[in-house]
């Protein structure tokens, strides 16, 4: 072979190696944001893939994760092992022997064109190289939490099992751990953290945090955890008229951003975000499916409100594609009633990337909240979220209705120029607003759309 030729076959290798490592993401120098291990910043757009490795083949996976790069998405959320008396993926390999974590089921081998090689775990494996082509992270919960009561592991069964996960997927860049799985851990405090330390004690590379039940954050039970290096919080799927059971803590109901100014508040200094908002098309509650539906209007304000709050990031769900449901399934949940290919284009979905685009413009600069410069600002649907950096401000009204904004309260200065987007189509136009005055009411609805809800942005130049 001509040295011309190693030479290319040399560059095109390094090419390759380069795509199948995709970036470790870390913990930003200020604690509040997350960047590449290149030190770029990096926002958190994640989607719910919960039963990813359990319903999906090879093929059903990269149609998923092609679907889901192409709509601006940076992560999927998913559990490695479900519940424990069904440990059996789409191929019919079981996770484990006799249901005990402690016993995974490896076998010889990885070919997937040979049933007695390719098994559970390297399915998993499979589907987070393939995300790991697109420049995806895998945000893994490696055991999902009612398991707890479900199996009632004993401490030597959680070690066991922590040591196998970590060190069979830990070599992998693009994962991100998810202790826990929509529970308190308040009655098995002391395994949750045993499977924290364990994982961090093989894996202090990849980043760690708690997914909580709903209405709470990680940052209840965990925050000063070593293990824990950011807080997740559950924001859940109750409206305001329902977020009134006596056992909870907080009732913030549908106030997510409420979740972040409490985390934000705490020191040392985590990032934050909501791993688990309302999902698009899923009943109010989860479980009276003849009650009305989350859409995509209210998704975007679930997003828009905790990320302008400060939040890090957001993870979007939608009600068929987090369970992997095809008709006729006989596991289907929350009046599921459309399959998952079909509700991967659900709008909602689709939209996420415009909110990404636009905290993209922030660059390296840390934007923060600044409610106060919206004068006499609403409450719930009224309220009006504001952020901003010294660059730029972002505006996010709902109801789209007129509000007032003291100019003199944002740190932009000066301010030469603003525009209105619109959250559910991308499209920009022009606003109309005197850049020069202190106090300004401005009007969202000059910008034409079909739905209701708009964002500001202001800008220095």
């Amino acid at each position: 072979m001509s040295r011309k030729k190693i030479l290319l076959s040399a560059f095109l290798f390094f090419c390759l190696q380069s795509q199948a490592q995709p970036d470790i993401i870390r913990v930003a120098p200020d604690g509040q944001g997350f960047q590449t291990s290149a030190g770029k910043p990096f926002f958190w757009l994640g989607d719910t893939g919960w039963l990813l490795f359990v319903k999906c083949t090879r093929e059903d996976a990269i149609r998923y994760l092609d679907a889901r790069k192409k709509q601006g998405f940076n992560l999927i959320q998913v559990m490695v092992l479900h519940d424990l008396p069904n440990t059996v993926n789409v191929y019919g390999d079981s996770a484990l022997r006799r249901l005990d974590i402690a016993q995974p089921i490896v076998t010889e081998g990885s070919r997937p064109d040979d049933a007695n090689q390719y098994d559970y775990w390297d399915h998993v494996e499979f589907i987070i190289r393939e995300a790991g082509k697109r420049n995806m992270q895998m945000a893994l919960v490696p055991m999902w939490g009612s398991n707890i009561k479900i199996g009632k592991p004993t401490a030597f069964q959680i070690k066991t099992y922590a040591d196998f996960i970590s060190k069979r997927l830990g070599h992998l860049n693009n994962i991100i751990w998810l202790n826990g799985g929509d529970v308190s851990p308040a009655d098995a405090m002391d395994l949750w953290d045993l499977m924290g330390k364990t994982i961090k004690q093989n894996d202090a590379k990849h980043l760690m945090t708690y997914h909580p039940r709903g209405r709470y954050s990680s940052s209840e039970w965990f925050h000063a955890a070593p293990w824990l290096d950011f807080n997740m919080f559950q924001s859940g799927h109750k409206s305001y008229a329902q977020d009134t059971s006596a056992k909870d803590k907080y009732h913030y109901g549908e106030d997510n951003w409420m979740h972040v100014v409490k985390d934000l508040g705490i020191t040392p200094h985590k990032p934050t975000l909501d791993g688990e908002p309302s999902y698009e098309n899923i009943p109010h509650g989860l479980h009276d499916s003849m009650d009305r539906r989350w859409t995509a209007h209210d998704i975007r304000r679930y997003a828009y409100w905790s990320v302008l709050a400060g939040a890090s990031g957001f993870t979007y769900g939608e009600n068929a594609v987090m369970q992997f449901h095809h008709l006729g399934d006989k596991d289907a949940n929350f009046g599921v009633n459309q399959p998952w290919e079909a509700a991967l284009y659900s709008a909602g979905a689709k939209q996420m990337q415009y909110l990404f685009s636009l905290m993209q413009l922030f660059g390296s600069s840390r934007w923060r909240q600044v409610q106060s410069a919206i004068v006499e600002n609403g409450v719930r649907y009224e309220r009006v979220a504001a952020a901003a950096s010294e660059d730029m401000a972002v505006m996010y009204s709902f109801t789209g209705k007129p509000f007032t904004i003291d100019l003199s309260q944002l740190p932009v200065k000066p301010i030469q120029s603003a525009y209105w987007l619109d959250p559910s189509t991308g499209k920009k136009q022009k606003a109309n607003i005197v850049l020069s005055s202190g106090i300004t009411t401005v009007h969202p609805q000059e910008m034409k759309s079909t739905a209701p809800d708009r964002v500001l942005v202001l800008l220095n130049k």
